[in-house]
C-alpha cells in the first residue's frame, strides 16, 4: 500500500522540514510513501485562494485512492486507532490512501466533500507546517504499533 500525503505551499522552517525527511525516511522501512507539494496560490482574498488551492489538490487525487482530509471538525483517532485503519486498509488491499493537509486558509467544499474520512489531529490548533509533521510521526507509529516495535511505548 502507497501512503501520499499532500499539501499547499512549501515548509519554510528548515527544523521542520528535518523532522518531515526524518520521518518520511522511517516510514520507508514500512511503506512507500510520497509527498505532493503543491504551489499555494499567491491570490489575494481568502475564498479564491481556497477555491484555487483546493482545485489543484483535487486534481492532483488519485482514482480509486481512500482520501483522508485533515479537518479540525474531522473524527479524532488515538494512535491505535489509526493503526487499525491502517491495517484494515492494508489487508482490504488498498492500493493508495491520500492525507490531504489544507493549506492556511483551510480547503473548500467541494473538496472536503471528496474525502472519504475526516480526521483530526488535535483539538489544538496546529500551524499548517506542524500538522504534517505530527501526521507523519503518527504514520510512522501506527506502523511501528502494527510491527509490535517498541516505539509507541
Amino acid at each position: 500500500m502507497r501512503l501520499r500525503v499532500i499539501w499547499t505551499g512549501k515548509t519554510r522552517d528548515a527544523h521542520l522540514r528535518a523532522l518531515i525527511n526524518d520521518y518520511l525516511k522511517r516510514l520507508s522501512h514500512f511503506a512507500r510513501c510520497e509527498i505532493s507539494e503543491f504551489r499555494e496560490s499567491p491570490v489575494p482574498g481568502k475564498k479564491m485562494g481556497i477555491d484555487k488551492d483546493s482545485k489543484r489538490i483535487s486534481d492532483g487525487l488519485h482514482e480509486g485512492a481512500i482520501n483522508v482530509l485533515l479537518d479540525p471538525e474531522g473524527t479524532e483517532w488515538t494512535s491505535p486507532q489509526l493503526a487499525k485503519e491502517l491495517q484494515r486498509w492494508q489487508e482490504s488491499g488498498t492500493k493508495e490512501v491520500t492525507f490531504i493537509v489544507g493549506g492556511p486558509k483551510g480547503v473548500s467544499a467541494e473538496l472536503s466533500a471528496r474525502a472519504n474520512k475526516r480526521w483530526s489531529l488535535s483539538r489544538l490548533t496546529l500551524t499548517h507546517e506542524m500538522a504534517r509533521v505530527i501526521l507523519l510521526e503518527q504514520l510512522y507509529r501506527a506502523y511501528t504499533i502494527i510491527h509490535g516495535l517498541p516505539y509507541q511505548k
